[in-house]
């Protein structure tokens, strides 16, 4: 039987109930797992606009997103937790969604209406410095740009796997998953054969190194499957009243399993920064490499948080990508502030694509709720269109 037939969720269901209530001996130890675990709520109200310099109509939607979970307490080294999303349009739905078959004459935005299981696991940890966790859950490794759950959207993604986790040897984390489903933000499901390695030492005087594999199998694009190989250092240095920053990262990516031969693309990251009198300000140059087939992809990161908030680049141009970014951010009166800009360059044929800036302003309240506002401007050369976007929210979890 494949790993993706038994990531059902009434048999995850099932599994979770047989483990919980395994022997009847323990049915006190039980009650105490299942009445004493935690609730949780998180919702999010959004509005957004697009203006795009295209035949497209500029598009606005104002969706609620609302998760509702619950975690168990520990059984004899067990748990389980499930949570349900529900995505609803308030008012008019006057925008367009990616990859529609007969989409409307709107922008794009993309929050669609749905409800579904967002997670649902068991995990175990009875060994020593190790757990393991069973079912459709949230896997980010590092900074999400390889591996994350899209969290910017009001339906994240997250996927149907088998992940183990592993702190015995001293300041090192040891990461493996294997992967059969990813759900998407679109409330679809892209059917995957994929294997995650990550290795972090942070006991380095430097910072923290990493290094990583994820293979990459998509049985209904076999021509897309590939392996990326990496390696990625991060730290920071004191220095009087300015502590430095510093992250180093290269990977390369090629074919796997029925993968194109034509796959064949490397990635960089020099990012240098300080932080000094409650500012942080980076600045960074990013490369996505190009390749006869796609260009260096990523397509299991939240893209959004790179390469700019107007989402031009979700895909690789064939000929590359070359990000030179600058950013800062600081806290006023508990105000998060920043501020970001970016000049995109082909990564070969010199092609200047465009430049883009972004300004963002947020401020938690208390433990349980939080507002903010976002807007990008990008401003296309030889790529994409002129987008303007704006964003406005708020949020309680409990």
């Amino acid at each position: 039987m494949k790993m993706k037939q038994i990531f059902g969720v009434k048999t995850l269901a099932v599994a979770i109930g047989l483990v919980l209530s395994s022997t009847a001996i323990q049915a006190e130890t039980f009650t105490e797992a299942l009445t004493g675990g935690t609730p949780s709520v998180d919702a999010r109200l959004r509005y957004e606009s697009v203006d795009q310099d295209n035949a497209a109509q500029d598009a606005e939607a104002m969706t609620l997103r609302t998760r509702l979970g619950y975690t168990t307490g520990n059984f004899n080294g067990f748990s389980a937790m499930a949570e349900f999303v529900d995505v609803t349009v308030i008012g008019d739905d006057d925008y367009s969604l990616p990859a529609t078959p007969d989409p409307k004459p709107y922008s794009v935005i993309a929050d669609p209406e749905g409800t579904e299981v967002n997670r649902v696991s068991i995990s175990y940890g009875g060994f020593a410095d190790t757990t393991a966790t069973f079912g459709r859950q949230r896997i980010i490794l590092d900074n999400a740009r390889f591996v994350g759950n899209v969290g910017w959207r009001q339906n994240e993604q997250t996927y149907d796997a088998f992940l183990v986790k592993n702190t015995s040897l001293s300041d090192t984390t040891l990461t493996y998953a294997y992967l059969s489903e990813v759900n998407t933000i679109t409330f679809g499901e892209t059917d995957i054969e994929g294997h995650l390695v990550n290795a972090s030492y942070a006991g380095l005087p430097i910072g923290t190194i990493t290094g990583y594999g994820y293979f990459l199998e998509f049985p209904a694009a076999p021509t897309t499957s590939s392996k990326t190989l990496g390696v990625r250092l991060s730290g920071s240095q004191p220095m009087g009243d300015v502590t430095g920053l510093y992250t180093l990262e290269y990977a390369s990516q090629s074919d796997y399993k029925n993968g194109s031969s034509l796959i064949d693309a490397d990635y960089y990251l020099i990012e240098l920064g300080a932080k000094f009198s409650g500012v942080t300000a980076k600045l960074g140059y990013e490369v996505l490499g190009e390749d006869s087939f796609s260009g260096f992809e990523t397509p299991l990161a939240t893209k959004h948080a790179f390469n700019g908030w107007t989402d031009q680049f979700l895909g690789t141009p064939t000929t590359g990508i070359q990000d030179l970014y600058v950013l800062a951010t600081t806290d006023v009166a508990g105000v998060k502030l920043l501020g970001v800009y970016h000049d995109y360059e082909a990564d070969t044929g010199g092609a200047d694509y465009g430049d883009e800036w972004g300004l963002l302003a947020s401020k938690k309240f208390g433990k349980h709720y939080s507002a903010g506002i976002k807007y990008s401007s990008y401003d296309a050369d030889t790529f994409g269109v002129d987008t303007d976007k704006l964003w406005l929210w708020g949020g309680l979890t409990f």
